[in-house]
């Protein structure tokens, strides 16, 4: 089976995570595709997250009516913080009758050069890119000659996808609610229910 891996802290997860994944397993030749719910992003600060399984519950519930989509927590037994070259090594070690690809978007391609050991990754795993609208920060951060630098883009196993672009993110959800607008049409409605159940993101 090809798994589509989809790694996130899904901080909370919403429709664009969604709609990417579900792009992703109808419109390419993954089989699956796993929402791994990442612990700790060395890239972010743990405070500032959910705790690990109230994320992975509006995981599980956002996929739970469709079966190519899976809540993954192969993550949370793992060394802190997550590096993806360890936890590819894990998974293939667990799973050895699987292939195993990465789904990311454009943005984490252009600094793909920075993860720890990126050239096993990228020489051993597919991996499937997905549009994404940079701000003018993102856009400065990660110029387009680092792209052609590094010339990851031309990679064998570089897979661009013709997927929806989508601006919606995790943070903007959360500055809404803490500022009480209606988030109710960004998130599936159980993830909406369980949020709003939970009262999460209101301070």
């Amino acid at each position: 089976m090809n798994i589509g891996l989809y790694f996130g802290t899904f901080n909370p997860i919403h429709i664009g995570h969604l709609i990417i994944a579900n792009y992703m397993v109808e419109f390419t030749d993954l089989d699956q595709v796993w929402l791994v719910v990442t612990p700790q992003n060395p890239l972010k600060k743990k405070s500032t997250l959910l705790a690990d399984y109230h994320r992975l519950a509006m995981v599980e519930l956002a996929v739970e009516q469709n079966e190519k989509l899976k809540a993954s927590t192969i993550e949370f037994n793992l060394q802190k913080p997550s590096y993806t070259i360890n936890t590819l090594a894990y998974i293939k070690e667990k799973y050895p009758k699987h292939q195993f690809s990465l789904i990311m978007g454009e943005d984490n391609l252009r600094t793909l050069h920075h993860w720890k050991n990126y050239e096993q990754i990228i020489d051993n795993h597919k991996i499937y890119i997905y549009p994404r609208a940079l701000t003018e920060q993102e856009k400065t951060a990660s110029t387009s000659e680092e792209i052609v630098e590094n010339n990851l883009q031309h990679h064998k196993n570089v897979v661009f996808c013709d997927a929806p672009v989508m601006k919606v993110s995790s943070s903007f959800i959360r500055d809404a609610i803490k500022n009480k607008k209606d988030v109710r049409y960004l998130l599936s409605e159980p993830v909406h229910q369980y949020v709003e159940k939970m009262n999460f993101y209101k301070k």
